[in-house]
C-alpha cells in the first residue's frame, strides 16, 4: 500500500479503538467521583486499569497486522505485573511512547506519567488521566519561592500525597530525564556534555523515591535508538515508514539512601542524587554510541 494509505487506515484502526475504549473508561471515571467509597474507588480503578491496558494491547496488534515495524526489546530482567517500577528513558520522538508501550504493557504495572496540574481541565483527557490515578503535579518557580517562602515543600506534599493510591497497587513511574524531546538546537542550546543525549534532570525522580519510598525499589533504565540519524515521527511510524526500533532495557536496584534525602532543602543529598543521575546519564551515552555502531548508524 502507499504510505498515505497504510497511515490513513491505521489512524482511523486506532480512533476506532479508542472511541470503543473511552466510553466505559468514562462511565468508570463519573462514577468514581460521584461515590467517594475507597472500596469501590480501588475496584474502579483496577478495571479502569485493564481497559487501558486492553486499548493499549489492541494497538499493538494494530501495529503488526498494519505496520512493518519491528520491535527489538532487549531486556536483561524477567518483568512482573505484581512489582513497582520506576523507569526512566531517553526521549526524541513522539514514537518513544509506542515503544514503551510495546515494552511494558502487561508485563509491567499500566506506566503512569506525572502530569502538570493544568492537565487535569483539559477536556476529556483530564477525567481520562484522572481515572487512571495519573498524578498531577504542581512546580513551584525558583522565583516564585523567593516571593513566597511559605510555599517551600508544598511541591513534594502534592507529590506524596498523590502517590498514597500507588500504596496498595503495584505501579510502573515513567520519567523522561531530559524533560523534553532530544534536537540538534537544544542540545547545542545547553551545551550538553553528552553526545548523544540533552542534560538529565533529576528533581522529578527524586520526588517519586521520595513519595513512594522503599515500594520503589526497582530501576529499568531504558535507552530507545532508530537507525536513522534523525528520529522518526509519529506518522512515519503509523504509515509504514520506521522498519525497526532497539529498546535496551537494564535493572538496577535503587540505592537505599536515596529514599531518606531531602532534595528540595538539602545541597548535599541535591549534589549526591544529582551525580547518581548523571553517572547513569554517562553509561547511557556510551551505550547509545555501541548500539548505534552495531547498527551500522552514524552520528
Amino acid at each position: 500500500m502507499p504510505h498515505w494509505l497504510t497511515g490513513t487506515l491505521t489512524s482511523l484502526l486506532v480512533l476506532l479503538n479508542t472511541l470503543i475504549g473511552i466510553g466505559p473508561m468514562m462511565v468508570l471515571a463519573v462514577l468514581k467521583v460521584v461515590i467517594p467509597h475507597q472500596g469501590f474507588r480501588r475496584w474502579s480503578s483496577r478495571w479502569v486499569m485493564w481497559i487501558a491496558e486492553t486499548w493499549a494491547e489492541t494497538n499493538k496488534a494494530i501495529f503488526r497486522l498494519m505496520l512493518p515495524t519491528v520491535w527489538d526489546i532487549r531486556c536483561d530482567t524477567p518483568l512482573y505485573s505484581d512489582h513497582s517500577y520506576l523507569v526512566i528513558s531517553n526521549h526524541q520522538s513522539w514514537v518513544d511512547i509506542p515503544a514503551l508501550v510495546q515494552s511494558f504493557n502487561r508485563k509491567t504495572p499500566y506506566f503512569k506519567f506525572f502530569l502538570k496540574k493544568e492537565l487535569i481541565w483539559a477536556p476529556f483527557l483530564g477525567l481520562a488521566f484522572w481515572a487512571l490515578d495519573y498524578p498531577f503535579m504542581k512546580r513551584y518557580s525558583k522565583a516564585h519561592l523567593e516571593r513566597h517562602p511559605e510555599d517551600r515543600g508544598k511541591d513534594l506534599e502534592i507529590t506524596r500525597r498523590a502517590c498514597e493510591k500507588f500504596r496498595h497497587l503495584p505501579v510502573t513511574v515513567v520519567n523522561f530525564l531530559e524533560g523534553t524531546r532530544f534536537t540538534p538546537a537544544k542540545h547545542a542550546a545547553q551545551q550538553s556534555p553528552y553526545r548523544h543525549l540533552l542534560r538529565p534532570k533529576s528533581g522529578g525522580i527524586a520526588f517519586v523515591t521520595a513519595a513512594l519510598g522503599e515500594q520503589m525499589r526497582s530501576l529499568l533504565d531504558v535507552t530507545i535508538v532508530y537507525p536513522e540519524q534523525t528520529p522518526p515521527g509519529f506518522w512515519a511510524l503509523i504509515s509504514g515508514r520506521v522498519p525497526y526500533v532497539l529498546v535496551d532495557i537494564r535493572s538496577q536496584t535503587l540505592p537505599a539512601d536515596l529514599f531518606h534525602g531531602d532534595y528540595s532543602e538539602d545541597p548535599q543529598f541535591r549534589e549526591y542524587f544529582q551525580n547518581w543521575v548523571n553517572s547513569i546519564w554517562d553509561a547511557k551515552d556510551q551505550r547509545i554510541a555501541e548500539l548505534r555502531a552495531a547498527l551500522g548508524t552514524r552520528g
